[in-house]
């Protein structure tokens, strides 16, 4: 009998392979689409590194920090709508205007929720994948850098829409989520941070450099170094931004963002490939016609032509020629963004961003900076996190470090600009040693004694820095010093921002109520179709019927309170 059942044992095994091969061959054959099939993390991690700016999906497009950004530069007056015949104030969903205005969104529109998408669509489970098959890999480069993303995404999230879904943001079973408040975003980001740090530091496993390279060809190279660079700045941002709070700690931000970017070549850019299609070009540029209808702010023109009355007075910046655009004057001047031409002169009226007239959406011959199709588009760059030293350092009442610190980060900036960005810059106007030896040295841009040196110039130095690309982290600046705050640092008895004046009055988009606009709704299309009770436990609608409150935009966010 004991023979018998070996044998019958031994007889069974080929029938059993044989049915597992068939088997074998049906599943691969007719995959289950609800199953995720393991491919390695190499064919992925490209999509995530292209995530950034803008991408394209077949559910949607141009998910990013570009889209929001065309809006969100609005509140901060980067730029404007250029309309001859500036519209009144409209709540429709479609009319861009009312970001002049600091409106919010209305009706159906997923007008800001481009950052939310990236998050929670664009990067989403495809990241989650990378992390957890990267791991069964031993690819922890690939881990680390998703990782890193994942911390950078989560804090462009919050700082945008302050609440947001954390504990169960990527459960399948759930069909409804609820939203945490940033003060556990913000120790979430950290938390990952340092993950990210623990992995892009490993050796061994399955690491290939080559592979990582290739896949991370359009943003950082496959350098681990600029990634640990990239973390340790988002750590430096996440410190920097809670100036208002008790706990706020400048030696903190030093630390992190000393172990940052410091030079150029440590910059993260998203780069475009530019191969003619709209989806392999920079979203600002012509061929994709997005940035048509805005124009530059007066307000950033007269902090680099020298008409602010209060800091850099008189002094002609001249990284003005490649960040902004001339009028037929060739000087620089700009629009106040809720009246658009409106009393400026036609010989005033700058070019737009693509070299064309005025008046005119259309591309024009001499696109410059970001606007061009295949101009790289800054993500975090060595001179922001100088002036955030400059503002820790002036905190910490180390004037003269802050000082170094201030004027590293202008220098920066000219050699990136200088570097990166000279295509379509008219000749003789070009950044030289001379010139910019001649803007550092004079003592209106910085000051002769370290003792000199105020908050106003600092943060106003990081907003020309910043300009255009870096809408999201001026525009919590701004929040944290609520717009117009007097300078609590240096007693210099002035507005931080000198200058800057929101609107008011008519001026003001009308369901503000009065007040100026501190966050973005989320996305429409997920949170007000599915997430009623959620939104109304944060006051963004008002019953279970999805009754928005018009005013939820003007709601402050975490970090901008004591």
């Amino acid at each position: 009998m004991k023979h018998k059942l070996i044998y019958l044992l031994l007889t069974a095994t080929p029938t059993f392979m044989i049915f597992s091969s068939c088997s074998k061959k049906l599943d691969d054959a007719y995959a289950n689409p609800n199953a995720p099939t393991v491919v390695p993390v190499e064919q992925i991690f490209p999509s995530l590194a292209g995530q950034l700016v803008s991408f394209f999906s077949a559910a949607g497009t141009a998910y990013g920090l570009a889209q929001d950004n065309l809006l969100v530069g609005r509140y901060i007056q980067y730029w404007g709508t250029f309309s001859t015949s500036f519209s009144a104030v409209n709540t429709g969903a479609s009319n861009q205007s009312n970001y002049d205005q600091m409106g919010g969104t209305v009706g159906a529109s997923d007008n800001l929720g481009s950052i939310w998408a990236m998050f929670y669509y664009g990067m989403g489970q495809n990241l989650n994948r990378v992390v957890e098959w990267g791991s069964e890999q031993q690819k922890w480069d690939f881990v680390g850098a998703a990782s890193a993303l994942r911390a950078w995404s989560m804090l462009e999230v919050t700082d945008e829409y302050n609440e947001m879904i954390l504990r169960d943001a990527f459960n399948a079973g759930l069909q409804q989520f609820t939203y945490q408040g940033q003060d556990e975003i913000y120790d979430s980001v950290r938390v990952i941070c340092f993950r990210a740090l623990d992995y892009l530091s490993r050796t061994g496993g399955n690491m290939n450099p080559t592979n990582f390279a290739a896949s991370d060809a359009y943003l950082n190279g496959g350098s681990l170094d600029r990634w640990k660079k990239f973390v340790y700045g988002v750590l430096a941002r996440s410190y920097a931004y809670l100036t208002n709070k008790t706990t706020y700690s400048a030696d903190s931000v030093i630390k992190y963002a000393t172990l940052s970017c410091s030079a150029n070549t440590d910059n993260v850019v998203q780069k475009f490939a530019s191969l003619g299609s709209s989806g392999t070009t920079n979203y600002y540029g012509p061929l994709r016609g997005n940035a048509g209808s805005i124009r530059q702010s007066q307000y950033i023109a007269d902090l680099m032509n020298g008409n602010n009355a209060a800091v850099f007075t008189g002094v002609f910046d001249p990284r003005a020629w490649y960040v902004l655009r001339e009028d037929s004057n060739e000087t620089f001047k700009g629009i106040v963004p809720w009246s658009g031409s409106s009393g400026l002169a036609t010989k005033d009226q700058p070019q737009n961003f693509w070299g064309n007239a005025y008046s005119s959406t259309a591309a024009g011959s001499t696109p410059r900076y970001i606007f061009r199709n295949d101009s790289e588009f800054p993500i975090m760059t060595a001179s922001e996190m100088q002036f955030i030293l400059a503002e820790a350092y002036l905190r910490k009442g180390n004037q003269g470090a802050a000082l170094t610190a201030y004027t590293n980060g202008i220098s920066l900036n000219f050699d990136m600009l200088s570097a990166n960005y000279a295509t379509n810059v008219p000749p003789g106007v070009q950044i030289t040693p001379t010139s910019k030896a001649g803007y550092l040295s004079n003592p209106a841009i910085v000051p002769a004694s370290s003792s000199a040196l105020t908050l106003p110039m600092v943060m106003l130095q990081k907003y020309i820095a910043l300009y255009g690309w870096g809408v999201q982290e001026t525009w919590v600046d701004l929040r944290r010093y609520h717009y117009t705050d007097v300078d609590p640092v240096t007693s210099t008895g002035t507005q931080v921002y000198v200058g800057f004046t929101p609107p008011s009055g008519g001026n003001l988009f009308v369901n503000n109520n009065g007040k100026l606009v501190y966050r973005t709704r989320m996305r429409y299309n997920s949170e007000y179709l599915y997430d009623i009770p959620s939104l109304m436990q944060i006051g963004a609608v008002s019953d279970i019927m999805g009754t928005q409150v018009l005013d939820y935009h003007t709601k402050p966010t975490w970090f901008s309170q004591p």
